[in-house]
């Protein structure tokens, strides 16, 4: 069963481990302040006696050292439960210290008890933050600083306190619960942090274990529909020749093997992209859209102008990949009927823009092919991040898709 988790959410197996481990280590640090707490509570209660209520005080006092040694034991056995509702003890804390300063507080003006317990308050926006729930920490230092004011104001006739002082009190530990608050806010985006790059690290990690019997598979698939076809059909033209003597069998034989001998090309190209060395980036490209738009019957719209001929840059590999693979989605799965491609280089940023009017990317379709494995697509999302560019997917209401990459890429000196 998946543990409830203390950040409002819940994450994948891997960082639900990480998130567990934060989670304990809160609650050791809740339980080491809590027993603080519960000392200062007793200690001033025995050094500082109020001169009324002293039954009911210490009443409240050995009811509230019980509930935290039940609450320490509990809290250490970091249960499933202890981690989910092990937050309802800062009311404990809370309650305890509001109504041992309202019973000292009505003779504030013969003892210090109520004005020293005051300072209590200022440790449970602290204990708070141990939690990773923002929500959970807000709704604790918001009473917490209610009924500090409510104490001092009470007690500010008793005790002839400025006004001033009283504020400035108010303000302080307002401070420090916002403080808790935002921490709080921290812990859990240092979290979702931590899930992503677990979850990018577990997407290379299968990449690097799936991408050869992928790359086989791929190629496999584009040798049997496209040049293993016409090379059948080449070999009954050529038996149709042989017996019959039909000059058409001839010419239908050599588009066959013409049409094989430029798939073949093809193929071999994506695998080793001479070109790319040879020509550049933009060659490259525009040959890969002008294959994949051939084989899909697609009206092809190019856009290479602002990436200037010859330039190389460190980045052309991944830019390449990142190409191949969004036009071999296109041709598989989009189902167009017009494919526009844009390469640019633009002040140290290079673009690359692809669209289509196919059925659009099912943001829902594409998380279960990663699910299930399919990870080619969101595998060169994480390298162009990992690079420091950025990827974006949209799908128009209407149909149709648009991937934009932008990633920096400084232009390599010619040599």
């Amino acid at each position: 069963m998946a543990t409830p988790l203390p950040a409002g959410g819940r994450f994948t197996p891997a960082v639900q481990r990480i998130v567990v481990i934060y989670a304990q280590r809160g609650i050791t640090l809740q339980l080491t302040l809590r027993g603080i707490l519960a000392v200062f509570v007793v200690g001033t209660l025995i050094l500082l006696p109020p001169s009324v209520g002293k039954t009911a005080c210490a009443a409240i006092a050995a009811g509230y050292v019980l509930v935290v040694a039940g609450l320490t034991e509990w809290l250490r056995r970091g249960g499933p439960a202890a981690i989910a509702w092990g937050w309802l003890g800062l009311y404990v804390d809370l309650l305890t210290l509001s109504a041992l300063c309202l019973i000292t507080g009505m003779a504030a003006v013969d003892d210090w008890t109520s004005y020293v317990l005051l300072g209590g308050f200022f440790l449970l926006p602290v204990l708070a933050a141990t939690q990773l729930r923002w929500g959970v920490c807000t709704s604790v230092v918001i009473p917490t600083v209610a009924f500090y004011g409510i104490e001092a104001i009470a007690t500010q006739q008793a005790n002839d306190e400025p006004w001033a002082s009283i504020v400035l009190r108010i303000l302080v530990i307002s401070g420090v619960g916002a403080a808790a608050i935002g921490l709080t806010r921290i812990q859990r985006s240092r979290l979702l942090a931590i899930e992503r790059l677990v979850s990018d690290r577990t997407q290379l990690l299968t990449e690097l274990m799936t991408v050869t019997q992928s790359e086989r598979r791929t190629l496999a698939e584009n040798l049997h529909d496209g040049a293993l076809q016409y090379i059948l059909a080449a070999r009954m033209d050529l038996e149709d020749a042989r017996e019959l003597a039909d000059p058409t069998a001839f010419d239908r034989l050599d588009q066959a093997l013409t049409q094989s001998s430029r798939m073949l090309r093809s193929t071999v190209t994506e695998l080793h992209p001479a070109v790319l060395e040879q020509s550049g980036l933009a060659a490259a490209v525009s040959q890969l859209a002008s294959t994949a738009a051939e084989r899909a019957g697609l009206e092809l719209t190019l856009h290479t102008d602002e990436w200037p001929a010859g330039a190389r840059t460190p980045i052309d590999p991944l830019l390449f990949g990142t190409a191949r693979e969004l036009l071999a989605n296109v041709v598989r799965h989009a189902g167009a009927h017009h494919l526009s491609l844009t390469l640019a280089l633009r002040g140290g940023t290079a673009t690359l823009e692809i669209v289509d009017d196919g059925v659009g990317a099912d943001p829902a379709l594409v998380a279960d092919r990663v699910a299930q494995g399919h990870i080619g697509l969101d595998s060169h999302r994480v390298k162009i991040e990992s690079a420091g560019g950025e990827f974006l997917l949209e799908t128009s209401p209407g149909g149709g898709t648009t991937v934009r990459v932008r990633i920096p890429a400084q232009r390599e000196p010619l040599g």
